[in-house]
């Protein structure tokens, strides 16, 4: 029984899979889109998501959370700049996972995560109106 077991291992030792979903975080943030297997889409979107939340309160200690996980000085000056006063507002659900068929070599079934873009969607309301 998997009562309370949180995670999946994918195979890998820790460190490795902690190297991994630091590694795909940075890319989503650097990118604000990436492809990649749906179940390491759906691992690393709450890490993603931590660290939008971190943001969103922009004081040092945040800072340095968020250093800790992206290990770079750009990306965590982009992400409290650019990326999270985007989500003020929002509690929550900063990302979205969507399926893209299966892999072709192996059939794995694979995955889009973007942020959800909340500026698109104040000039679209804007726009209706």
């Amino acid at each position: 029984m998997r009562h309370r077991v949180r995670g999946r291992k994918f195979g890998l030792e820790s460190d490795h899979r902690k190297a991994m979903l630091h590694n795909l975080v940075k890319s989503l943030i650097e990118h604000g889109r990436i492809n990649t297997t749906l179940a390491r889409a759906k691992e690393m979107r709450s890490l993603a998501e931590r660290c939008v939340t971190y943001a969103k309160k922009n004081d040092i200690h945040n800072r340095r959370l968020a250093y800790k996980i992206l290990q770079d000085r750009d990306l965590v000056k982009r992400l409290f700049e650019e990326i999270a006063p985007n989500y003020t507002t929002r509690n929550g659900g900063y990302t979205r996972v969507l399926k893209a068929g299966n892999r072709r070599g192996d059939n794995a079934p694979m995955a889009i995560i973007e942020f959800v873009d909340e500026v698109g969607k104040k000039e679209v309301i804007a726009k209706a109106e």
